[in-house]
């Protein structure tokens, strides 16, 4: 029986992938143009990962990713995955403790907390990059999670849908439930437990938490 369930945000609480690949995707074809699709490869990476990776020593181009990124989060609608808050709200009901572990910064989570002043409720613990110095796959992020929430990771339940996020879930030895929202069902597979597209039909995942 798991005690606890660990989210990431972007592409698990909400279906913000496919905005952000956008976002990323014009910003690399600016600065880029000669190196399509590294949009997929920053996924869960926080981003001061990936100024230092692409972007390293150039502060004005930084400044203005920056500004645009803050106003493109500012309009985000953040919707839910499919299924999410009759989910959530189930395992709160059963005294299941749940964190999200996301690599946003504290800036963005304002920006959602906006949309959806609901979220407080929902978890225990939110940690963003500012929590952790090492990001996904490395296991710290998850590990602190469990941490912060009481238990051993053993215990806890990961959800993930970037590569990057599910081998840090795996490092970390949480039990690993994959949604294929970002990567196709067999990617997400090779790293998951088990694989997911929502929470619409949740019953094989509650299943973890009960006796």
């Amino acid at each position: 029986m798991k005690k606890a369930a660990l989210f990431d945000l972007d592409g698990v609480v909400f279906d913000t992938e496919p905005l952000y690949s956008q976002f990323w995707g014009s910003v690399f074809k600016r600065y880029y143009p000669d190196q399509p699709g590294l949009e997929q490869k920053i996924k869960g990476s926080t981003l001061v990962q990936i100024y230092d990776r692409y972007f390293a020593g150039r502060q004005s181009d930084q400044d203005s990713i920056t500004k645009d990124l803050n106003e493109f989060e500012h309009n985000m609608p953040f919707r839910y995955i499919p299924g999410f808050e009759s989910f959530i709200v189930a395992l709160r009901e059963r005294g299941v403790k749940t964190a999200v572990v996301t690599s946003s910064n504290a800036e963005k989570m304002g920006n959602v907390y906006r949309a959806h002043p609901e979220l407080s409720s929902y978890f225990d613990a939110v940690l963003t990059s500012e929590d952790f110095t090492r990001s996904k796959p490395d296991p710290e992020g998850y590990l602190k999670g469990a941490e912060r929430l009481g238990f051993d990771p053993s215990e806890c339940v990961g959800f993930e849908d970037s590569v990057n996020g599910l081998k840090s879930l795996n490092a970390a030895k949480v039990f690993t439930v994959g949604l294929d929202t970002t990567n196709p069902c067999e990617v997400v597979a090779e790293y998951a437990d088990i694989v997911v597209s929502d929470f619409a039909t949740p019953e094989a995942i509650l299943a973890l938490f009960e006796a």
